[in-house]
């Protein structure tokens, strides 16, 4: 049987307790849920800084720990499946179920509530926080901390168009893995604007086009596309804006930008990502 290695939690020596009888291991383990407590934090493919980073994790992330060993822990996330190595010092206890998630794309941790206190850390879009009180425009997080409260929202809350998420970006430098206004990638941007939504969707670009929305015909002059269709190639997705143009990371130009799907696909048609794989829409 064949595994995505990005999504199943196996190793020679150790395998989740739910893959018992489907894949050969050591041992088994049901695993132990933490939570992420950094801003953010690289899943890497192996336990090294220098090891690839396949996506990164956001704080408020529950996640299973299989493993630990020097510093690092192998983990599965809650959120979208993936597999990778965390480093230890990033996970605390799961604490208090989380409340509210940050709806601005980065907001500022404050020890009181009072903009011109030197502030703590930062949050990004869609990471998840329990919120135990507020005080003025202020919000008083379970560990102590504050957050401007208007740039928060409750869990349930959705954002009503995915693509003025995305739009929010704008400019941000291309970070392969990268899932944060200080760094994103295509699909990492494609996931996180419809997760604000309310839309689950997979990490990487090529479970995104398997599993999200229906196909849309590929006509040669590119027209009949509306806002919110996915564009794929092979390794890369985009989105579109209206009918003629779209906003994609990039490492073309290493940034998020906005350029007609036409002028986009001539360009990369003659890279390796080929033509054009699908258009999807929601």
């Amino acid at each position: 049987m064949s595994f995505d290695r990005r999504i199943t939690p196996v190793r020679a020596d150790l395998a989740d307790e739910r893959l018992r009888g489907q894949v050969e291991a050591e041992r088994y383990t049901a695993g132990t849920v933490r939570r992420v407590t950094a801003s953010f934090a690289p899943l890497h493919r192996h336990p090294s800084r220098e090891a690839p980073v396949d996506t990164q994790a956001i704080f408020g992330e529950a996640v299973s720990v299989y493993d630990e060993h020097e510093g690092w822990a192998w983990v599965q996330l809650h959120e979208d499946g993936y597999v990778g190595y965390l480093p230890s010092d990033a996970l605390g206890n799961p604490g208090p179920a989380p409340t509210h998630k940050v709806a601005a794309i980065r907001t500022f941790v404050y020890p009181g509530p009072n903009l011109k206190l030197p502030y703590q850390d930062y949050l990004t879009l869609n990471a998840r926080l329990a919120v135990t009180g507020t005080e003025g425009d202020y919000a008083r997080l379970a560990d102590g901390g504050w957050v401007y409260a208007p740039h928060l929202a409750p869990l349930d809350a959705r954002e009503p168009d995915y693509v003025s998420v995305a739009e929010r970006f704008l400019h941000t430098p291309y970070l392969w893995g990268g899932k944060t206004s200080l760094g994103i990638d295509c699909s990492g941007l494609a996931q996180i604007a419809l997760t604000a939504a309310g839309i689950k969707a997979p990490r990487d670009s090529d479970m995104q086009e398997s599993e999200l929305g229906t196909a849309v015909e590929v006509k040669p002059d590119l027209s009949g596309l509306r806002r919110g269709d996915l564009v794929f190639w092979k390794g890369h997705v985009g989105l579109m804006l209206d009918g003629t143009n779209f906003i994609h990371a990039t490492g073309h130009s290493m940034t998020v930008m906005i350029e007609p799907l036409a002028v986009a696909e001539e360009r990369i048609r003659r890279t390796s990502y080929g033509p054009i794989s699908s258009i999807k829409r929601l």
